[in-house]
């Protein structure tokens, strides 16, 4: 069983999940509307993760015998400066989301949850590779800033991502 604390954690992750597909979303109608294909189907597939991620947290609450409430999300932007100013916005977003798990963590040791605390493991793991995944997508638009060729090689490489979807918990 899950605790009422740890139950409404989770619940407010759930909704930091879901708004992060959103944002990559208006992320994707952005590089969509400046004809950058790749970059658009680079933030698709990071909104579906973001959503596996939602569903994940989702399916472990009810697993607990916990209750998921769902909560309105905010508006996200939907109009950047640049690409380059797009994903330092994702980057930042990703440390905000590593920084929310880290505080999940650390709940889930106060609550001697040690399930949750396992669970969240995954996470944590999952959170290095998002941060490093969308930082090296930054540094590359930062060194092809004022080469339009190198944002268009850039563009065809992103074009190249695929969702997979995570293994089963324990796999």
């Amino acid at each position: 069983m899950i605790t009422k604390k740890m139950e409404q954690a989770l619940n407010d992750q759930i909704n930091a999940e879901f708004y992060s597909a959103y944002l990559y979303l208006s992320m994707v109608a952005y590089f969509e509307s400046l004809s950058l294909s790749g970059f658009a189907n680079w933030m698709r597939v990071q909104t579906q993760e973001e959503t596996t991620h939602a569903m994940k947290i989702y399916d472990f609450i009810n697993e607990r015998g916990g209750r998921v409430t769902l909560k309105a999300l905010a508006e996200p932007p939907a109009e950047w400066k640049s690409p380059l100013d797009a994903f330092k916005a994702a980057y930042k977003h990703e440390q905000l989301i590593t920084a929310r798990i880290n505080d999940l963590v650390n709940l889930a040791i106060r609550e001697k949850d040690h399930a949750t605390n396992a669970f969240l493991q995954w996470f944590v793991n999952e959170q290095v590779e998002e941060e490093t995944s969308v930082d090296k997508v930054a540094r590359e638009l930062k060194m092809a800033e004022d080469a339009p060729g190198a944002m268009l090689m850039i563009d065809r490489e992103l074009a190249g991502r695929v969702f997979t979807p995570p293994a089963p918990q324990g796999e």
